[in-house]
């Protein structure tokens, strides 16, 4: 649940196939619309659900306009999640977007009005303010596996604040650059680091 609104995981879909018993899956580049130069990235995506299946078509790309900055470099891989996730919609009948089809906006489309947008300075996506930080780390929480709880303590630990709602934005989007590198890189300390937020239960005779 994102903004709202339910989508699916790659992981997701992966399981539905398996359950289905899917035969295959075939990814080609395709490089008469892929641009290596400039990192745009074009796939297409065959899913087989049976041996006798003529297979169901995918296309997905991905170059640094559409892609979050916690993937930048990683085009070519994303191009490829996302041509396997429409064809495995458009095999078994997923009508919900997948997250990983997602595109990624800049954060300022705009030149802001300073005078409207003062008394939101310390929003950090919650309420009426920008979703995106919430989203962003969401994913995070998702991809990793995380305890969303757990998070949630360890981000206010590290804004300095009393909860995550209270800390800036700037605070926010630093804490999720370091989660995600953290996450990447080293997970089993990251849970380490999560398990030392949590509360310790009471024993009772």
């Amino acid at each position: 649940m994102l903004d709202g609104r339910l989508y699916i995981t790659h992981a997701g879909l992966l399981r539905i196939a398996d359950r289905a018993r899917c035969s295959g899956i075939r990814t080609v580049l395709e490089k008469g619309f892929s641009e290596p130069t400039s990192n745009r990235w074009v796939f297409k995506a065959i899913v087989y659900k049976s041996r006798a299946s003529r297979g169901f078509t995918g296309f997905g790309d991905a170059d640094p306009s559409n892609v979050s900055p916690l993937v930048r470099g990683a085009e070519m891989r994303v191009a490829e999640t996302r041509a396997v996730n429409r064809a495995l919609r458009k095999a078994y009948g997923i009508g919900l977007c997948s997250v990983e089809e997602l595109g990624w906006e800049p954060k300022t489309v705009a030149q802001p009005d300073l005078k409207r947008s003062a008394p939101a300075a310390n929003n950090n996506g919650h309420q009426n303010g920008n979703p995106r930080l919430r989203d962003r780390l969401c994913l995070l929480i998702r991809q990793h596996q995380l305890d969303a709880n757990l998070v949630k303590a360890y981000a206010a630990d590290f804004c300095g604040t009393p909860n995550l709602r209270d800390a800036t934005r700037e605070q926010v989007e630093t804490f999720i650059t370091n989660l995600a590198n953290w996450a990447t890189r080293d997970r089993p300390a990251l849970l380490c680091k999560l398990n030392s937020y949590a509360k310790p239960q009471e024993v009772t005779s």
